[in-house]
């Protein structure tokens, strides 16, 4: 390929991953293949002499596109140039005192105070041009809103979530919501909302590491001495160690090592000149200032021997394959497993048992299979299903192939149809994991679904049952009974009946006014009367109780359950008749599901995919080429930002 074509692609490649990460808070690719790119674009270009205007290599950043005020900065803020080679740290330190400390992977803020308060905060934005977060500052746990410095001061920090607040704050979205990849595309969504009360509840943290200026306040020509007295004011400022090119490697091994248990995400170091006229002397580049250089973090790769591919039936017939390899540590944990998503991904990889692979932790987080050494060749693919030992099939989705189990009597889809029948939007349920229903089911506790509500029956054997005890019982006893008192959209979402989920059975149960008689008698001309139930879906709805099996399995569980009402509606119905489809990070609303339950409580309908039936693609990013987004625009399906969104129906 010529070298110009090859880097008017990478450009193209890395300007989009950068548009994602730093604009989008979404992220398409490891930091891994990132820097590979970067440095293959970066060879290329001394090599050619030749240097793209738009290339990442001299721009900064992308421009802001949300609802915030935007402000231009004082000065543009550069990116430091970048090394993975300690002893490139040591050359630039020489035998000048530097400081070394973390590079933090957050979201950068520029902080201002007058008079002793905080009166703006700007974020990064493209180095140019920032967006003003004041009230969101305001909320972050640790920023200083008063400090004893009467003068004006301006200070740059990193905005940042822990990883333990990150992993909490993961834990309590719903099943089936999208969870975040990272602490920094969870903070970056954070940092710039339009409502700071959502900001507040994010926990996040401000580091301060660099001082801009102080109003009549010198510090010797010193870094450090600026970093203390920030520390005086109350500012959190970024861990550091004194740095010279004898000891570099000592204090990078400190930081390398704490790196595995550190709860700010880093991505690198920071290696600064103390001399702070020395470091302003040597100037800049068009991108880089000379006073600093920044060392990034490699992801932590290990070498292990793939042992076999675990082939995992679901409730929709998917079979899904996870590497199980021999354990290796990365990131201060042991790894034994890792998901390979799919078939086309495994024969990308010529994929085989007993192959010498690479592994690391995508954003120190998600373990992944970064290459196999060996590329055996792809063999290991079951023709019979696991589960039920009937014939699978390969099928192939928009170009990816998947492995699929046809068998509608699958076990594996039947302890699926259990697990969705305890899950939160159906029964609710707590104690019963996919795990424990296998087991009671192998045991011969549970033949149908009103045989959960009978679990008190085996007491003694399910405290014996291993992992269980006494107060895990007490618990899921306390748990069943309260799930005897059900709404009715609740109850027949979770009986499974193909097709029919949450949305739909709350606008059959609306339709025939919660009468469940008039429901499980239905016609399918009845139920296609019904906006957005389509004749397929009511064919199947009406077969599911005209099965005779069936509706003793209902009658079954009616003997066990209350049926409630739900509680009285009283909001104006403007979305009757409508479809919304939800894509993207949401800033207004807590998670996707608040928005799906604001829409429905005001009668409209929220679906997973766009079709010829939507209304509404509501995205924040209008103008992305997301899959989603250009079926819209090729369906001439409106596009709407959440603003939007609530301006039409407050």
């Amino acid at each position: 390929m010529d070298k110009t074509v090859r880097m008017k692609e990478l450009v193209e490649i890395l300007n989009k991953a950068s548009k994602a990460y730093y604009q989008d808070a979404s992220e398409i690719m490891t930091n891994l293949e990132y820097d590979r790119l970067y440095d293959e674009l970066t060879a290329l270009e001394k090599e050619t002499g030749v240097v793209m205007a738009n290339s990442p290599t001299i721009n900064v950043g992308y421009e802001v596109v949300s609802e915030l005020p935007k402000e231009q900065h004082e000065s543009p803020m550069l990116s430091l140039d970048k090394t993975k080679e300690v002893s490139a740290l040591a050359d630039f330190a020489g035998d000048k005192k530097c400081l070394l400390s973390w590079k933090l992977d957050g979201l950068t803020v520029v902080l201002s105070y007058e008079n002793g308060s905080l009166v703006k905060a700007v974020t990064r934005g493209n180095g140019q041009v920032g967006e003003v977060i004041t009230n969101n500052a305001r909320t972050f746990q640790n920023v200083p809103l008063n400090i004893p410095h009467q003068g004006s001061l301006t200070l740059r920090g990193e905005a940042i979530i822990k990883y333990s607040d990150f992993e909490k704050i993961n834990r309590e979205i719903e099943e089936g919501e999208a969870k975040y990849k990272n602490p920094r595309n969870l903070c970056s969504g954070s940092v710039r909302q339009l409502n700071s009360e959502i900001t507040a509840n994010r926990n996040v943290n401000f580091i301060a590491f660099a001082l801009i200026s102080a109003e009549d306040i010198h510090f010797d020509n010193s870094i450090e001495q600026q970093y203390q007295w920030l520390e005086n004011q109350g500012f959190e400022v970024v861990e550091r160690k004194s740095a010279t090119g004898n000891n570099m490697e000592e204090v990078v091994a400190y930081f390398a090592d704490k790196v595995k248990t550190y709860d700010y995400p880093s991505d690198g170091l920071v290696l600064m000149y103390d001399d702070i006229a020395y470091g302003l002397s040597l100037g800049s580049t068009a991108k880089f200032p000379r006073n600093g250089i920044a060392f990034k973090w490699e992801d932590e790769q290990a070498e292990t021997v793939l042992e076999y591919i675990e082939w995992s039936p679901s409730r929709t017939g998917l079979i899904n394959p996870v590497a199980v390899f021999e354990p290796v540590e990365l990131e201060g944990t042991t790894v034994t497993r890792a998901s390979v998503h799919n078939i086309s991904i495994m024969e990308e990889l010529e994929l085989c048992a007993g192959d010498v692979i690479k592994v690391y932790k995508a954003n120190m987080i998600i373990p992944q299979i970064s290459e196999n050494l060996t590329r055996s060749g792809l063999k290991d693919i079951p023709d019979t299903c696991p589960a039920c030992g009937q014939s699978t099939q390969i099928r192939n989705d928009n170009g990816v192939k998947t492995l699929y189990c046809p068998n509608k009597l699958c076990p594996a889809k039947h302890v699926k149809l259990y697990t969705l029948f305890v899950s939160r939007d159906a029964m609710n349920i707590d104690g019963l994991s996919e795990e424990t229903l296998e087991k009671f089911i192998d045991a011969g506790y549970i033949h149908e679904f009103a045989d959960i509500f009978k679990l008190d029956r085996y007491e003694e054997e399910i405290v014996n049952t291993p992992g269980f005890g006494r107060k895990s019982y007490d618990n899921l006893i306390e748990s069943i009974n309260r799930a005897r008192e059900v709404e009715l959209h609740a109850f027949l979402y979770s009986l499974g009946i193909p097709n029919i989920g949450i949305a739909n059975a709350k606008l059959i149960c609306r339709h025939f006014s919660n009468d469940l008689e008039r429901i499980r008698n239905a016609t399918v001309e009845e139920l296609v009367s019904i906006d957005h139930i389509g004749e397929k879906m009511a064919e199947k709805f009406t077969a599911y109780f005209s099965n005779t099996e069936n509706r003793a399995f209902v009658d079954n569980l009616l003997k066990e359950i209350h049926i409630v009402q739900p509680a009285e509606n009283h909001n104006v119905q403007s979305m009757e008749g409508l479809t919304f489809v939800i894509t993207g990070t949401v800033e207004q609303f807590q998670n996707r599901n608040a928005v799906k339950d604001y829409i429905e409580k005001r009668g409209g309908k929220v679906t997973g995919s766009v079709t010829s039936k939507t209304n509404y693609l509501i995205n924040n990013d209008t103008l992305s080429n997301s899959s989603k987004n250009k079926k819209a625009k090729e369906l001439g399906i409106e596009i709407i930002s959440e603003e939007q969104f609530l301006e039409k129906w407050k």
